[in-house]
């Protein structure tokens, strides 16, 4: 994915794992999700154009697909009313690919990205258990997790990349693992903490 192509991914994900949260609701994350679901379709479909049997090229930009027409499904899902399960479904699709786009990455010697895929693909499997298995109880565990990867394993990569480039070494790929372990382990407390309004339900009940 572009460096760009990272920043707008990881404002998409700040902003869907607040409506996860209940910070901010689906109608109104629509719009940002359609603009920049369109976007990460547009861009890679030009470079698609563009790359002229480029095999390195091809597989780049088939891995912004996922992102974008996740991106649209969400924001036209929350437009319409409609119910997820298909988005879920997709979910685990994306997740399958996020596995082999890992295994490529590692392969071909890139070890930070191999990683972040790996917990990208996480994210989306949780998507599948929200949305396709309608698992309770995971929601703000969810949101948390997709808010905390937007900032730490979307936003910040992008970040450096756009000011010289993120050093592809085993030893930042173990950071990266270290990293994003963390933010699980966060974003596991963070959901099973109780809100406020929890405890005031609870204490009237």
């Amino acid at each position: 994915m572009s460096n760009v192509g990272l920043l707008y991914s990881a404002a998409a994900l700040i902003i869907n794992g607040l409506v996860l949260l209940g910070v901010v609701s689906g109608r109104a994350a629509a719009s940002f999700n359609l603009f920049v679901g369109s976007m990460q379709v547009i861009f890679p479909t030009v470079a698609l154009i563009q790359a002229a049997g480029d095999a390195d090229a091809i597989l780049s930009a088939s891995s912004v697909y996922l992102f974008g027409f996740t991106y649209l499904y969400v924001g036209l899902n929350a437009l319409t009313g409609a119910s997820g399960e298909g988005l879920g479904w997709f979910s685990l699709f994306v997740t399958t690919c996020a596995v082999v786009f890992s295994l490529l990455e590692f392969l071909s010697g890139g070890f930070v990205y191999a990683v972040l895929w790996l917990f990208w693909g996480t994210l989306w499997f949780l998507f599948f258990l929200m949305l396709a298995i309608q698992t309770k109880g995971i929601d703000r565990f969810s949101g948390w997790f997709t808010l905390l990867l937007g900032i730490f394993t979307v936003g910040v990569p992008g970040f450096l990349e756009l000011a010289g480039g993120l050093p592809d070494t085993p030893l930042t790929g173990s950071i990266a693992l270290g990293v994003g372990l963390i933010l699980l382990l966060v974003s596991w407390v963070l959901g099973r903490a109780k809100r406020p309004d929890d405890a005031a339900h609870t204490a009237t009940a």
